[in-house]
């Protein structure tokens, strides 16, 4: 299996397959209405919806690395703000994760194999470069740890 393979695999597991841990990001995702992704609780420090857009800017910012363009924080913002709660703006927000995702897997999968242990275009002072493979790597670990921060965050009562 090619590394393109490999993480093409990984990344359809945590999305909408059956990873290990249990329910599939997008599944979770889904099934949350948008009152409940507007809610932030006392305790929490982001609602679901700013986690959700969240993710979805990183999603577009490791493609765009993968496109080969400069390391820097998300066009769209590090944590975007979501404005008022809208039932019509948070399933843009969802049907745009899935569709993004859809598109970063085309970009996996047609990246060049030799590339993948190549560094990123990364100039930015005090970062850490990687190559392209832990960037993939590492972004979905990132994704599946915010997943984990909406499923508490579903499950909770808001206070």
């Amino acid at each position: 299996m090619t590394t393109s393979e490999a993480l093409k695999l990984n990344l359809e597991q945590v999305l909408w397959g059956k990873p290990w841990y249990g329910e599939p990001i997008l599944g979770i995702i889904s099934s949350i209405n948008f009152v409940k992704s507007f809610e932030k609780p006392a305790w929490a420090r982001h609602s679901i919806v700013e986690i959700v857009l969240h993710m979805l800017s990183w999603t577009e910012e490791v493609m765009d690395r993968l496109n080969g363009l400069n390391a820097q924080t998300p066009s769209s913002g590090d944590w975007p703000e979501p404005g008022l709660p809208d039932e019509q703006k948070w399933q843009t927000y969802v049907n745009d994760l899935r569709l993004v995702n859809v598109n970063l897997i085309t970009v996996i999968q047609n990246f060049p194999c030799n590339d993948w242990n190549n560094l990123i275009n990364d100039q930015r002072e005090n970062e850490t470069i990687t190559t392209y493979k832990q960037l993939v790597e590492g972004f979905i670990q990132h994704q599946v740890y915010h997943a984990g921060q909406i499923s508490i965050l579903q499950k909770s009562k808001n206070g």
